[in-house]
């Protein structure tokens, strides 16, 4: 089957990087491709900054939250369905015809969310750039895996993770470029068509996957490619393996290409493929990483930081540890192995997000006071709710005037010291000017607090911990686990899960933090962490350096147990033909 024999050691890192001078193509196809990678990160990351802005354009925005997890969440709800078609499509029209395809439908969305005049234009928007980040999603990784020599094939699958978390950091630039700029959320969001189109240019000059020419008949065109991908000593192996596999294949199922998705269940390999595969694009969604993503400057505002710049300022740092984090994984990949790395990096998820829960419990916990003479100072502007109470002598803080909503209130900060008691007023603009006038802080997302530096510690060893690892590896392990005749579709079904648990994260996280806390939502994520911890010593199986046909005859042969995945022995047969070569 294609991929030959080959080990990963320490070397493939260098490797990879040495291909830049020995085979510049290679590189070409997997960062041409990762482009698409790029365009699912700056989705991710500037829908973040630019939802700042689009409360303050659009009020009705600013006073529903379900409507600003609408905005966020749509493009998720496109892409599910992006993923869905992607997984078809690429079985069907190629994997460079589904890039090309995902290629326009963002550019015709970014074009559309930064002329929209109203919320739900903007919406339109976001599912047609959701629809064409889905189909990116899946084909990418899968287009990267089967134009790259097996040795290598993880560290050049995470150039699709790096260029992700890559795409989220220059949102944050770009987000921080155009806060002054009129028309700012137009700019950061239209501007997202530009990596689109580059791709597509790149794209139409480049082949389609030589593994999927093969598996339709194009022999010629596919054993061009591979001449140009492999060593001339290693291109009549990979040639066998791959005539084999498909004769194996059409000998089992026929001619048809058809897929029977009862016979897809049974088969015993494919249907533990799913499980792990499947499995990991879930967690990865459900330990939180999109809550950090969608919603970082929200999360500042939450620990305490009160200005939209110094909130996309401080969203940036975290950002960058992500695609430093995706450097870190192409480097390890290849090295220590897809689950090590899973495994380290579940648990330092853990311990972050239970310093964000304990964080944020003391933020709560030690909230300001309202303070009646400051309140009095703004009395035109007294928020409602705290002037009904105060009559009954209910003490009321920071955290409790910014849950009053008829109509919302916001807190004025004590312009001698933030953490004094300070006035509960109603929020509008005039009275966000009045109290900058006078030099104090306003908030309205959260609360003055001593720990807002302890919550972006919480939160850059969060990314840090998660990026080289679940942030990767789950792409890259669908990208090796299934059979050739099922990759497109099994890829599909992986990429959908992903992005239906991203939706509902994305959807419930702002829901999640008014009805129950941040501390307990983070909580939450924590708990959900452990389970995935589980989950990957069990399930996961290691599939560094393997040939496809070695993970499947892993699969194959283990079924699920409370003890690590041991790799397999090569069969007699492949390590001849290493000796042979």
């Amino acid at each position: 089957m294609e991929g030959g024999a080959h080990g990963a050691d320490s070397s493939a890192f260098r490797e990879c990087f040495s291909l830049a001078w020995r085979n510049p193509y290679v590189l070409r196809l997997a960062f041409s491709a990762g482009i698409g990678g790029l365009l699912f990160g700056y989705d991710t990351g500037v829908i973040s900054g630019a939802l700042l802005y689009i409360r303050d354009d659009f009020p009705s925005v600013d006073r529903k939250t379900w409507l600003q997890e609408s905005i966020v969440s749509m493009a998720v709800a496109g892409a599910i369905a992006g993923a869905a078609v992607g997984g078809f499509a690429n079985d069907k029209f190629g994997r460079r015809s589904s890039i090309l395809a995902a290629d326009l439908l963002f550019f015709v969305g970014a074009a559309a969310m930064a002329a929209a005049p109203s919320p739900s234009l903007l919406v339109v928007g976001r599912v047609l750039v959701g629809l064409g980040v889905g189909m990116a999603s899946m084909t990418a990784p899968l287009y990267i895996s089967e134009s790259s020599p097996a040795r290598i094939r993880g560290a050049l699958v995470s150039t699709n993770g790096f260029l992700i978390t890559g795409g989220q950091f220059l949102s944050y630039l770009i987000n921080l470029a155009f806060t002054k700029a009129p028309g700012t959320w137009r700019w950061m969001l239209g501007i997202a068509g530009v990596p689109a189109l580059v791709q597509f240019v790149l794209m139409v000059f480049l082949p389609e996957s030589p593994r999927w020419l093969y598996r339709k008949g194009r022999e010629e065109e596919a054993e061009t490619i591979l001449r140009r991908i492999y060593p001339a000593h290693e291109v009549d192996g990979e040639l066998q393996d791959l005539k084999d596999s498909v004769q194996a294949e059409i000998r089992e199922e026929g001619s048809s290409e058809k897929v029977n998705f009862v016979k897809l269940w049974k088969t015993t390999a494919v249907r533990r493929g799913l499980v792990a595969g499947v499995g990991l694009q879930v967690f990865q969604q459900f330990v939180g990483i999109n809550t950090v993503m969608y919603y970082s400057p929200t999360i500042v505002q939450l620990a305490g930081f009160a200005s939209n710049q110094t909130a996309l300022l401080l969203s940036l740092i975290t950002s960058g540890l992500n695609a430093l984090g995706s450097v870190v994984s192409i480097y390890f990949i290849d090295r220590t192995g897809r689950k090590k790395l899973l495994i380290i990096s579940l648990c330092g998820v853990i311990a972050s997000l239970a310093v964000l829960s304990a964080v944020f419990h003391e933020t709560t916990a030690s909230s300001p006071q309202v303070g009646g003479r400051e309140t009095a100072h703004f009395s035109a502007y007294t928020c409602p709710d705290y002037q009904s109470d105060i009559s009954k002598k209910k003490n009321w803080d920071c955290m409790r005037c910014l849950k009053a909503s008829s109509p919302d209130c916001g807190f004025c900060a004590s312009a001698a010291n933030k953490l004094h008691p300070g006035a509960c007023l109603v929020a509008n603009a005039t009275v966000k000017g009045l109290c900058h006038g006078e030099d104090r802080l306003w908030y309205t997302r959260g609360c003055p607090s001593s720990y807002g530096w302890l919550a972006l510690i919480g939160l850059a060893l969060y990314i840090i911990f998660f990026s080289p690892g679940m942030g990767t590896a789950p792409w890259i392990v669908n990208s090796e686990i299934y059979p050739l005749r099922f990759r497109g579709i099994c890829g599909g079904i992986a990429a959908t899960a992903n992005w239906v648990s991203n939706l509902i994260v994305a959807q419930s996280f702002l829901t999640l933090t008014e009805a129950i806390g941040t501390s307990l939502t983070f909580m939450i994520f924590g708990l959900i962490s452990v389970v995935a911890l589980i989950f990957v010593l069990i399930c996961v199986p290691e599939t560094k350096g393997l040939p496809i046909e070695e993970v499947e005859n892993m699969l194959e042969r283990r079924s699920l147990n409370f003890r690590f995945w041991e790799r397999s022995k090569k069969p007699e047969k492949m390590k001849k033909k290493n000796t042979n070569v």
